[in-house]
């Protein structure tokens, strides 16, 4: 059984914090979740919220609709309610409020979600709302939040500004409550959260127990699950930073940008390692960098590799733009970085905290001229963790820059997997062509070789030359012809090196088997996996056929997948399908129909099942999707 909840509430209110609370406790009763966070690109008051799957299997998605909204404020009720199927949960002293009267709210959403109320004959205020969805047998559950608020005051002798931020605990506890769990499970999520900080602790376990208290009536009755293996929570910046850390990164540098930074703020809180080992001194660090710009960011971690430092950075849209001059430089002189692609909404700031596909040809061709680099794409939590690793590894063994794309959707949700699905032994850190040479007066870093990649010693090991100019072996500035020839087809002709390394489902992954193929890339897989699942049901067989690798292109490998589909449908976040023309360009190979959203939020599994059955049962070639809120 899956259940869908949603929680949201003014920017800065611990929305993000009190979902958090609540799936940590829903994993301790041995259901899986899947989270998926929006926010305004502001830094307080305006509308965020946080949806949740609840499923006794692992989930990839979630829903445009929701089985509970869980408020506690007005907001939220307006933006939310036509999405809400069987219970709503409000404050008692909102009925009064009008739409037009929340400031918060921008005037294009009020204006269409009031149009939802008068074609069906209601008013505009919060009542009208309850009376509009118990009219379509959605139960509206009031609870005082303000009598809960004062209680707690009064209990506390705390101040009315601190007490007042735990509303949004008071909203978990009754959510949790209806669901029919033990309140431990959530008063030990509490304490996880707010452990060390015992007041607030307190403030917030009191504000989760009068919400189930105010809602005693079990709505659903989920019995706990035996968890037979150790599971972690995690969300992407967090999935990606760990990924690093176990492949070995010893150097990240960033300029703050959403949603990338919170990768690099992770690192800078665990920085200093405990490693298995046989020495005194079992602690490593690893050195994170604040620069001042992102020109900075590209050429610390550049400069860091040429010492030998497996080295990063991370970065979005606009700041990967003024990386592209340290980029080339560093495809010009075989510097092996790694450059984490968190892609959000664009063109230019764009939408900074939403998602989008529309800079894959921006990563396939960053830096200016021709030369190896390879490209990654992950399409879930687990693929992260795993591209984090290889990426790092391609990057020494290809000697290039290696760019791995995580979108903001996966940046900013969260999964519940099994640890050892994570852990596994088949990764590994490799290094490549590192040496020390034993003439290091006539050391050529340069030198070409049969596969295109030359032996690498790390400065101080040999004497060695960098500049950005064309050059020959020993790295000195060369603009002869013949030179330019040989030099520059080494750098090209290595890349291939990168698809020697992966395993075929490294480079493109096939699930289902049907004539019916949803070819894709990134995030959309989350909700295809779901998908296919949900038109089975209804009789509908799909594949799945989805590219991780882009540079260098598996072709043989995707022709092989698609090869005599009776539809290839192309399933992308972007206006232009970059990854269905990618796949034209490389395969000769053209999609049959396109499923396209690009108005910066998620693919949502339930308008995908909807996308699908249209082209199979009606044959339309393009659907346009436009959930979210």
């Amino acid at each position: 059984m899956d259940i869908g909840w949603l929680i949201g509430g003014a920017q800065g209110a611990g929305v993000d914090t009190a979902a958090n609370i609540f799936g940590a406790a829903i994993a301790k009763t041995g259901y899986y979740i899947f989270g998926s966070r929006e926010y305004f690109s502001n830094i307080k008051g305006r509308h965020s919220y946080f949806s949740l799957v609840i499923s006794d299997k692992p989930r990839y998605s979630v829903d445009t609709r929701v089985n509970i909204l869980a408020t506690f404020d007005a907001e939220t009720i307006f933006q939310h309610f036509d999405q809400v199927s069987e219970y709503m949960l409000y404050d008692i002293a909102l009925a009064d409020t009008d739409i037009f009267k929340v400031r918060t709210i921008e005037p294009e959403i009020a204006e269409d979600q009031a149009e939802i109320l008068k074609k069906a004959g209601y008013g505009t205020t919060v009542s009208e709302v309850i009376r509009y969805l118990n009219d379509r047998g959605v139960k509206a559950i009031p609870i005082d939040y303000g009598k809960i608020m004062r209680d707690i005051i009064n209990t506390l002798k705390m101040d009315s500004f601190s007490v007042e931020r735990a509303r949004n605990m008071v909203c978990i506890g009754a959510s949790f409550s209806m669901l029919g769990f033990d309140k431990k499970h959530i008063e030990n999520a509490v304490s996880s959260a707010f452990g060390k900080k015992k007041e607030f602790m307190e403030l917030n376990r009191l504000a989760a127990v009068a919400g189930m208290n105010a809602v005693m009536e079990k709505h659903y009755d989920f019995k706990e699950l035996h968890i037979k293996d150790r599971r972690v929570q995690l969300d992407g910046n967090t999935i990606s930073a760990i990924g690093k850390i176990y492949g070995g990164l010893r150097f990240q540098s960033y300029y703050p940008i959403t949603p990338a930074s919170d990768e690099s703020t992770y690192l800078e809180a665990n920085q200093i390692l405990e490693v298995n080992s046989d020495k005194k001194d079992s602690k490593q660090g690893i050195v994170v960098l604040q620069t001042e710009d992102e020109l900075a960011a590209i050429n610390s971690a550049v400069g860091a590799t040429l010492t030998g430092a497996r080295a990063a950075t991370a970065t979005s849209g606009p700041g990967f733009s003024l990386m592209n001059e340290g980029i080339s430089w560093a495809g010009m002189n075989e510097a092996p970085v790694l450059i984490t692609y968190y892609m959000r909404g664009s063109p230019s700031t764009g939408l900074p905290t939403r998602s989008g596909q529309s800079e894959l040809k921006s990563a396939l061709n960053a830096g200016h001229g021709e030369f190896a680099r390879v490209v990654i794409v992950s399409g879930d939590h687990s693929e992260i963790f795993e591209d984090a690793v290889n990426a790092l590894n391609m990057a020494e063994i290809c000697q290039t820059p290696a760019i791995h794309i995580i979108e903001k959707t996966l940046a900013n949700s969260y999964s519940i997997m099994n640890r050892n699905d994570l852990f596994s032994d088949k990764l590994s850190i490799k290094r490549g062509k590192i040496v020390y040479p034993e003439e290091p007066e006539d050391y050529k870093r340069f030198e070409i070789t049969e596969d295109g990649i030359s032996r690498r010693a790390l400065l101080g090991h040999a004497k060695m030359y960098y500049t950005g100019d064309e050059h020959n072996e020993y790295g000195h500035i060369s603009e002869s012809p013949r030179n330019r020839t040989e030099i520059y087809e080494k750098r090209i002709k290595k890349i291939k090196k990168a698809s020697d390394y992966l395993a075929d489902d490294e480079k493109v992954r096939v699930v289902g088997n049907s004539d019916t193929v949803l070819l894709t890339w990134g995030s959309p897989k989350g909700a295809i996996l779901d998908a296919i699942e949900m038109l089975a049901d209804k009789g509908i067989q799909i594949e799945m056929v989805q590219v991780r690798l882009f540079s260098p292109y598996p072709s043989e490998l995707v022709k092989r997948a698609v090869a005599g589909k009776k539809r290839i449908i192309a399933v992308e976040n972007n206006y232009n399908a970059q990854g269905a023309e990618i796949f034209t360009e490389q395969t000769g190979m053209a999609p049959t129909g396109y499923i396209l959203k690009w108005n910066g939020r998620p693919i949502y599994r339930d308008e995908l099942v909807e996308a699908v059955m249209e082209i199979v049962n009606k044959n339309s070639r393009k659907v346009v999707l436009n959930g979210g809120k």
